[in-house]
């Protein structure tokens, strides 16, 4: 029964949180129904996964961007763009090695991040009307560098995009078994750090759940991590970009709720006059949000690249929205301050299962639209809903 009461009362706290995370779960269960089971086959997750990494990387810096007061960048998808343009320019005009050419394409990314930092931090113009300028400049530019022309590219971004890592145990041609080692390695590396973690915590005197809860907790995490890498291990096996995604929900998890800079990021969004009186340098903590977001853009823009296997003028139309709305979905607030990477990633793969479940369906895409656009819709209502039942209870 006190377990019953702890779980509630975890509940009542993360209510936005585990509120999305429940409502993935229902979606997942209503199109792995109506779609007789294929939306869960091994191949079918790879390709989601693949379809949305793009999309699941514009999220995790999109959602700094809305922390810091609600603010959102417009120009995301004209930098993949661009990014893609540069990347045909460095690597196939100029004849660049391509992993020189990939590190010039993320700085060409961070320095339009930086560019519009800039005007937003220094020279307080609003977000709003900076990244949308940005859109039009970005886009005109990959534009100007393709002239229109699709410009295929070499095989080592189709690798990075679409391949997985090879099975260096030695398969039996039905299981990736590499792939079955690396997720037994990594869950027990979450639990061994979970662990190290709670011990701290409990040495210093902090308080700490009780050992039952704890106990729960990293068993149903490490069962899905294992589960998630045996059903990939049953299709060709873990793809690398899934690496890549892995990487950057740990490390900005990491910065934004262990490191001073990220709790900068969440004071500015709370009260940014409050924050700048408390000494956080809210100019340089608004600028670096927005070249990050540049840089992860442009991290997006050569993952999709790759996907297509070519830069083209229309690479990146749209995909501001779906990260956007993968956040607010996700349970960041509106108005700042209030929003998780794990939420964000949560809600972008909320918007990738709605798109793939519908499509094979075959529900026409005008229904899809208005369909995500419902679902955003809903998600901010129960922000606000939730925010008002938070006053009253005060």
């Amino acid at each position: 029964m006190d377990l019953v009461l702890r779980i509630k009362g975890a509940f009542r706290n993360n209510m936005r949180q585990y509120a999305m995370l429940i409502a993935l779960i229902v979606i997942v269960a209503f199109f792995q129904i109506l779609t007789d089971g294929i939306l869960l086959m091994p191949r079918n997750v790879t390709r989601l996964i693949l379809q949305n990494s793009h999309i699941l990387i514009l999220a995790i810096g999109m959602v700094l961007c809305i922390l810091t007061g609600g603010n959102i960048d417009l120009s995301v998808g004209s930098i993949v763009a661009l990014v893609s343009a540069m990347s045909a320019y460095f690597s196939v005009f100029l004849g660049l090695p391509v992993f020189v050419a990939m590190v010039l394409g993320l700085l060409c990314g961070m320095l339009a991040g930086m560019w519009q930092g800039f005007w937003i931090a220094y020279v307080k113009i609003p977000p709003f009307i900076v990244t949308l300028g940005g859109m039009l400049v970005f886009r005109g530019i990959n534009n100007l560098i393709l002239d229109g022309q699709t410009i295929g590219l070499p095989q080592e971004y189709v690798t990075l995009a679409s391949g997985v890592i090879p099975d260096f145990i030695g398969g039996n041609g039905v299981l990736h078994v590499a792939t079955i080692v690396i997720g037994v390695a990594f869950s027990a590396l979450y639990i061994l750090l979970s662990v190290v973690s709670r011990m701290k915590k409990v040495k210093q005197g902090f308080e700490v759940v009780d050992i039952r809860t704890f106990i729960l907790k990293i068993a149903l995490v490490a069962a899905l991590l294992n589960i998630a890498t045996y059903w990939l291990a049953l299709d060709d096996g873990l793809p690398n970009v899934f690496i890549l995604v892995a990487v950057l929900i740990v490390v900005y998890t990491f910065l934004t709720t262990r490191t001073i800079a990220g709790r900068h990021i969440y004071a500015l969004g709370g009260n940014a006059k409050a924050a700048e009186l408390s000494g956080v340098n809210t100019k340089k903590v608004l600028f670096w949000v927005y070249a990050n977001m540049g840089l992860l853009s442009a991290l997006a823009g050569i993952v999709f690249a790759g996907r297509l296997n070519s830069a083209s003028p229309t690479a990146g139309v749209g995909f501001e929205l779906d990260a956007i709305a993968a956040c607010f979905i996700g349970g960041a607030s509106a108005s700042g301050g209030i929003g998780t990477v794990f939420g964000a990633v949560i809600g972008a793969f909320i918007m990738g299962i709605l798109n793939n479940g519908m499509s094979i369906m075959g529900v026409s895409t005008f229904w899809q639209n208005i369909i995500k656009g419902l679902v955003l819709l809903a998600a901010v209502a129960f922000d606000v809903y939730s925010k008002s039942r938070a006053r009253k209870s005060v």
